[in-house]
């Protein structure tokens, strides 16, 4: 088997494998680097999900890159667009050459003595086995499960007659077409496939167990339309940070006001429904704006689709599944040919990849997060994800610029590890992510932790992220430095 090498691998080319590429190519310039991608496209998420009505749900300033800003009129894009911008901006910068297609990381062992990742990948459908080495080794594969979304059990689902598709797997040819169909969840796969859906089916049902805060917005902005008078990068530039600071508003008083932020979501789905449709029962959740995360609808059309109806929703428990549908608690009988299970992902850290330190294999769940995207006691590796309360590619952005950071840093001063060591006793364990959405829940056993306090503590905020990690000091005491004959 042999052996190729390269100073930065990358792993996953959708928005953060690309965001990698350009930074590593314009930040550091005589690294070199190959990016890994398991599947046989470039786009990741964007590519994986082909379900009717994908689209982002956060606008497409933000979501975009700040270095290729989003040029097309509408704010909230559809998927086969955001795909298209990811693989245009690969081609553009010369990012696509640097990727190996159908490359599945497998296992990731780390030798301090030789300062390098040893990194085993499958190649194609034959799996054949191949070997990287890196210096650092930089995860952009996501968070969740690529294989397979989760599907919880209900009683009878064997006697059921029709066709049961989850979204995560949609089929290419599947025609639903004057059907009936039940789409079960009420999270931003079920609102998205609600209304996209309505227009060729007979019917929709959108089965619920509880309530999500569902909020329209316009899918194009009348402010970024007004800015394109002016010099484009200046627009882009200002439009992307009017966004960035409307969201951290609004998640702010969400946080610090709940009753009333929640007393305005639900106001404003009332007036887009009508004064006589059931909001308290169908779209006024439980628990408080941002314990989960909120749907966005542009230009209301779940709304619509429900207030012509086209669309339905139901919030109800699964008694079972019958030979034509699904029977609720409430004894009522919901005929479907077509069930859709929109019940949500699986998580999955790094894609499952097996990480080993000197020997010694790495309980992710026993790690914790220094600055949000490297892990204790884990060498020369970083991970981008995310934010829960923004758009995805901000974060990112940010968690790439400090590995190149780091990488020039250590280039300086002769360095070849890097790891974060958790010495101070005050700092005590937090959950990674403070959500209570099902997904995430059952995935945090599994999930390394946050400290108290920085640099441990993940702040889930734009401003202090770019304060920490664009101007905060990379040899701040925690970071332990060293220097090995590579």
């Amino acid at each position: 088997m042999t052996t190729e090498h390269v100073d930065v691998l990358v792993v996953g080319a959708g928005l953060s494998g690309v965001c990698a590429g350009y930074y590593l190519q314009t930040r550091c310039p005589t690294k070199s680097y190959a990016i890994l991608e398991g599947r046989a496209a470039i786009g990741g998420t964007w590519d994986l999900f082909r379900y009717p009505g994908i689209r982002s749900d956060s606008e497409m300033y933000t979501l975009g890159y700040s270095f290729r800003p989003w040029r097309e009129p509408h704010a909230i894009a559809d998927g086969p667009s955001i795909r298209q911008y990811i693989q245009d901006t690969a081609k553009e910068y010369g990012i696509d050459r640097h990727i190996r297609f159908g490359h599945r990381v497998r296992r990731a062992e780390w030798s301090s003595t030789e300062a390098r990742w040893i990194v085993e990948a499958e190649q194609g459908p034959d799996k054949t086995p191949l070997q990287f080495t890196c210096n650092f080794l930089y995860m952009c594969s996501g968070y969740y499960d690529y294989t397979a979304g989760y599907t919880p059990h209900w009683l009878g689902v064997e006697r059921y007659r029709g066709r049961i598709v989850h979204p995560q797997q949609w089929p290419e040819s599947l025609d639903y077409t004057g059907q009936r169909v039940v789409v079960i969840g009420s999270g931003a796969t079920a609102v998205t496939l609600v209304p996209a859906m309505a227009e060729r089916a007979a019917h929709v049902t959108m089965l619920q167990r509880s309530p999500t805060y569902i909020v329209s917005r316009p899918s194009r902005d009348d402010f970024a339309d007004r800015l394109r008078r002016l010099p484009a990068n200046f627009a882009a530039r200002l439009t992307r940070w009017r966004w960035i600071l409307l969201g951290m508003y609004f998640y702010t008083i969400a946080r610090w006001k709940p009753e009333v932020t929640k007393q305005t979501i639900v106001r404003m789905a009332q007036q887009e429904l009508g004064p006589d449709y059931d909001v308290a029962t169908h779209f006024t959740p439980r628990y408080n704006p941002w314990d989960q995360r909120v749907c966005l609808v542009p230009d209301a059309d779940l709304f619509k689709a429900v207030k012509v109806g086209k669309a339905e929703v139901v919030t109800d428990h699964i008694e079972t599944f019958t030979e034509t549908g699904i029977r609720l608690r409430s004894g009522r009988d919901l005929p479907a040919d077509l069930i859709v299970t929109a019940t949500g992902l699986n998580m999955k850290v790094m894609s499952g990849v097996q990480l080993v330190v000197d020997g010694v294999p790495v309980d992710l769940a026993k790690t914790m997060t220094y600055k949000g995207m490297m892990y204790s006691d884990v060498p020369n590796l970083a991970s981008a994800l995310g934010y829960t309360n923004a758009s995805w590619t901000l974060k990112c952005e940010l968690t790439t610029a400090y590995v190149c950071r780091l990488l020039n840093y250590m280039d300086q001063h002769g360095y070849t590890q890097c790891t974060a060591r958790l010495t101070d006793p005050s700092v005590t364990e937090e959950p990674l992510l403070d959500f209570t959405s099902g997904y995430v829940q059952r995935a945090m056993p599994y999930l390394p932790r946050q400290g108290s306090k920085k640099p441990w503590k993940l702040y889930q905020n734009y401003i202090l992220d770019l304060l920490t990690l664009k101007f905060g000091k990379l040899n701040d005491g925690t970071m332990e430095f060293d220097r090995r004959e590579a």
